[in-house]
């Protein structure tokens, strides 16, 4: 079992940035496959951003590509998501999602284990 707990939304002018934090316990980080999701009000969960356990494979959304960048920490056991640039079409819940998987996939339903989610709020 994989626990995920986010940190770091919160409410921002349109231009900023905010980093998101998704820090895991349980089995073994290092093979997991983690990343990002978004869901908007009346809107379906979105992919964000992902990234394998290498680092090697990573997906961008196309509408956050050039402003977002996730990294991953396997010594402190933590995904990372650098937003710049935010939108206020950026505003959603993000929650944090990870599976042991052989690349990236942007569909939910791969992913077993789920943070709580996070607020981010782009105000404009």
């Amino acid at each position: 079992q994989v626990q995920l707990v986010e940190s770091g939304g919160g409410l921002v002018q349109a231009g900023g940035s905010l980093r998101l934090s998704c820090a895991a316990s349980g089995r073994t980080f290092s093979s997991l496959t983690i990343g990002w999701f978004r869901q908007a009000p009346g809107k379906e969960r979105e992919a964000v951003t992902l990234i394998t356990w290498s680092g090697r494979n990573t997906y961008y959304a196309d509408s956050v590509k050039g402003r977002f960048t996730i990294s991953r920490d396997n010594a402190k056991n933590t995904v990372y998501l650098q937003a710049n640039s935010l939108k206020p079409e950026d505003t959603a819940v993000y929650y944090c999602a990870a599976g042991y998987l052989s690349t990236v996939t942007t569909i939910p339903n791969h992913y077993p284990y789920w943070g709580q989610g996070t607020q981010v709020t782009v105000s404009s």
